[in-house]
């Protein structure tokens, strides 16, 4: 079964978002990790911690739009961390429409060097964002 967005989250699954959004975001401000290292890592973290940290240099081009401006890399974080736990391909592919859907509803585009321009500022609140995201989508496994 997909996650359906019109779902109400339980009390547990908001806290999990939640915890998943600021830790994504303390991260991210740290300095240690870029936006798809900080969701990444926030998901493996709270729903694949049997897996290595070293999984977290698999995205490590995602940062500034893969370096060139193009797709958010919180979004390409988020996307990476949903295929690492989730199994199913369908599934993922499903969920990762989802996942792009609504940050363009939130944000207008995925495309990074417009919304840094956009957004002045976004990228850690953005970052934690998309991590919650993600969060909530498993949570509601």
């Amino acid at each position: 079964m997909f996650w359906n967005k019109n779902r109400e989250i339980s009390p547990e699954g908001r806290e999990v978002s939640e915890h998943c959004q600021a830790e994504a975001e303390q991260l991210y401000r740290s300095g240690k990790y870029h936006c798809a290292e900080a969701v990444l890592e926030t998901v493996r973290r709270n729903f694949s911690p049997d897996l290595p940290e070293s999984i977290v240099g698999t995205v490590s081009g995602f940062g500034g739009g893969s370096s060139s401006g193009c797709i958010c890399g919180a979004v390409s974080g988020g996307t990476v961390a949903l295929g690492l736990v989730l199994k199913d391909k369908k599934e993922v592919t499903h969920l990762t429409k989802e996942l792009h859907t609504w940050f363009k509803g939130k944000y207008d585009v995925t495309c990074c060097k417009i919304i840094r321009q956009n957004h002045k500022g976004a990228c850690p609140v953005l970052t934690g964002e998309v991590a919650g995201k993600v969060a909530e989508m498993l949570g509601s496994k």
